[in-house]
């Protein structure tokens, strides 16, 4: 870690530990933008990255100020402790090597989701981040344009990658301070359908307009694939906004349609992204064949995972680092590591995620005093979820993008408290859950 990397991380340890709730919730994602991997310290052979010291301050920091003491666990937060401790569990149990990534990966996430269900509360701590986090993501977006026109990346000298002359039909694909161009692509991908959400709230507008055009800008200067397709499924999210009373019969159209794709296909339903790729660019064949790999060898990896390095055969090109085929789906990641059924937590993790966010619409309007403009927020961190499941098929999360992710989990969890105190102001009501349309009795 050099001088200015410890400088920077200071400051934001600082700011997360002894700032109001509203800035702390702000300078843990400034460590995800401006602090890279590259920036870290070895000790008994855990690889200490600097975002490893702002979860620690950020949980630190819930726990001793008791700002967790009103989260109630619930669903969503079982299924996400179900998820890591179990795929950490199984790996361990079948692995010798590779025990400390591993555990790493597990305490990441547990930490910095529960930092983040501590820092949120309510619509307004999620409406007031949307609004302060344009005035971070401002600057990274000047050094992105610094990088796209310079070839130089800017976080070089604190360890981000820089390719120089990385390249895409004659432009460069920018890192900034993350690992990949499509992980920095992410960024911008998963955040757009939550500012048109905020754009649709009149008041904001201005503010609005600034963050998604930033978040384009910074799909843009990726130059991948990948993000264009995760912004597409975000765009898909909010198509379905005048059908958000009739999920039942989107979900349906999207199983007849996957099924009638896959009568009229040649090849597998799972080659579908490399015949996208064809259209929007990236390495669309890389993933459908990772898939196609996946499933015959199911019988290496279903029960318990299975070495990364066993995945080597699958193509005629390894990972240096791994020795191992070049993992480029998340739902496919936490299956090496755990089997089928750590895949299958993934899976339910998401539903009950989207089931949150159906219980929390249906909340909000039958409340006289619940105004569109918080159906709008909700909804659009339902395309921001859906974004995030679309991307999964060609990508997985291994930088501080697990940050962005966990930080847009958090705030969907969240709504579970705020759905409570909706229905508290009114007491018990027979419902309809918005997604499933099953009755639901409803109360905190």
């Amino acid at each position: 870690m050099n001088p200015i990397g410890a400088l920077i991380l200071l400051a934001v340890i600082l700011v997360v530990f002894g700032a109001p709730r509203r800035f702390a919730l702000l300078g843990v994602l400034a460590g995800a933008l401006f602090l890279t991997q590259g920036q870290s310290i070895d000790i008994g052979g855990f690889n200490i990255f600097a975002m490893r010291f702002v979860e620690m301050a950020a949980f630190a920091r819930v726990v001793s100020r008791r700002e967790l003491a009103d989260v109630h666990i619930n669903r969503v937060d079982r299924m996400l402790l179900v998820l890591y401790l179990y795929t950490t569990a199984v790996f361990l149990l079948r692995s010798s090597v590779d025990f400390a990534f591993q555990i790493g990966m597990a305490v990441d996430a547990i930490l910095l989701y529960f930092s983040f269900r501590g820092l949120i509360k309510n619509f307004d701590d999620v409406h007031q981040f949307s609004r302060d986090f344009v005035f971070l993501l401002a600057p990274f977006a000047f050094l992105l344009l610094i990088e796209s026109f310079t070839s130089q990346n800017p976080f070089a000298f604190m360890g981000g990658v820089s390719f120089g002359d990385w390249t895409r039909e004659g432009r460069v694909r920018c890192f900034g301070s993350f690992r990949n161009p499509s992980l920095l692509g992410t960024l911008g991908a998963t955040f757009a359908p939550l500012y048109f959400g905020l754009w649709l709230n009149k008041v904001d507008r201005k503010i609005a307009t600034v963050g998604g055009l930033i978040c384009l800008f910074i799909v843009w200067a990726s130059n991948s694939g990948g993000p264009l397709n995760c912004l597409v499924f975000g765009v898909f999210g909010w198509m379905a906004w005048p059908m958000r009373r009739k999920m039942r019969t989107v979900r349906w159209g999207l199983v007849l349609a996957i099924i009638a794709l896959a009568l009229v296909m040649k090849s597998p339903i799972w080659y579908l992204p490399a015949r996208v790729s064809a259209i929007t660019g990236g390495t669309g064949w890389h993933r459908s064949y990772l898939m196609d790999m996946a499933a015959q060898h199911v019988s290496q990896w279903g029960l318990a995972g299975m070495p990364i390095k066993e995945t080597g055969p699958w193509f005629p090109y390894q990972l240096t680092a791994t020795g191992g085929a070049d993992i480029t789906n998340q739902y496919l990641s936490f299956g090496i590591a755990g089997g089928l059924l750590a895949m299958t937590f993934l899976i339910l993790l998401v539903s009950r995620a989207f089931s949150t966010i159906g219980q929390a619409m249906l909340a909000i309007r039958q409340q006289s005093t619940a105004g569109c403009d918080q159906e709008f927020l909700v909804w659009g961190l339902g395309a921001v979820l859906t974004a995030h499941a679309g991307n999964w098929i060609g990508i997985s999360y291994f930088d501080q993008t697990i940050a962005i992710w966990l930080f847009h989990l958090a705030a969907i969890s969240n709504l579970t408290q705020i759905e409570a105190t909706l229905i508290d102001s009114s007491g018990p009501t027979e419902s309809v859950d918005s997604l499933s349309q099953t009755p639901v009795h409803v109360t905190h």
